[in-house]
């Protein structure tokens, strides 16, 4: 099976057409108001439209409570995204509502793998992240890489995409040394924080397919 890639944090119709040209699996859109990709949920909408089914979307977000996910429900993406401290039995429940989750988890150290197969049970997909720092405003999108090799006690029969500080240096070496089912990155192919580069997001997907 190929490797499925999703590029997040994207926040304009040239970007996503950088990004479906390079062959991205998963196009995601941020709605937490601390992230530097933070979109509002009328451009979310609009962006989900200007995809129109040529990738699966993505809408990222923090804990959301009910209102809020009645909207983000609203604009009809393929999934949502949990990127807090969402337990087993929320992520479930937002499942019955009758979208597929992506569950992403925060790995620091070997203790925070204990909960990954529990999540594994429930979610469509999980992204496996770095931790973030104490003061982080937000929690992902740091560029920062954790130790990969904690990875190797997890059960190989649990499917999971990496996340965390990947670029075009290092992503032939994650895929060599984690064999994971998928990428996930943001910062990796931006210039700035919160723009992406449509010439990095070309180069990454050339050395990922490779």
């Amino acid at each position: 099976m190929s490797l499925l890639i999703k590029i997040c944090g994207l926040k304009t119709p040239d970007m996503i057409d950088a990004a479906l040209e390079a062959g991205v699996d998963l196009i995601g859109f941020v709605h937490f108001a601390r992230s530097p990709r933070h979109l509002d949920l009328s451009d979310i909408g609009r962006l989900i439209r200007y995809v129109d089914g040529r990738a699966e979307t993505v809408i990222l977000t923090v804990n959301p409570d009910e209102d809020l996910l009645d909207h983000l429900l609203a604009l009809d993406p393929d999934y949502i995204q949990l990127h807090g401290q969402e337990t087993v039995e929320r992520v479930a429940h937002i499942k019955e509502r009758g979208v597929k989750v992506i569950k992403a988890l925060a790995i620091g150290d070997q203790e925070d793998l204990a909960k990954v197969p529990r999540y594994a049970d429930k979610a469509d997909l999980l992204i496996l992240d770095a931790k973030a720092p104490e003061n982080a405003a937000h929690p992902g999108g740091n560029g920062e890489v954790f130790d990969w090799t904690l990875l190797k006690a997890l059960d190989p029969d649990i499917k999971f995409m990496l996340s965390g500080g990947l670029t075009i240096d290092n992503v032939e070496q994650a895929i060599r040394d984690v064999q994971p089912f998928g990428l996930d990155l943001s910062s990796g192919v931006e210039v700035r924080k919160g723009e992406k580069d449509a010439g990095l997001i070309k180069e990454f997907m050339r050395r990922a397919r490779a």
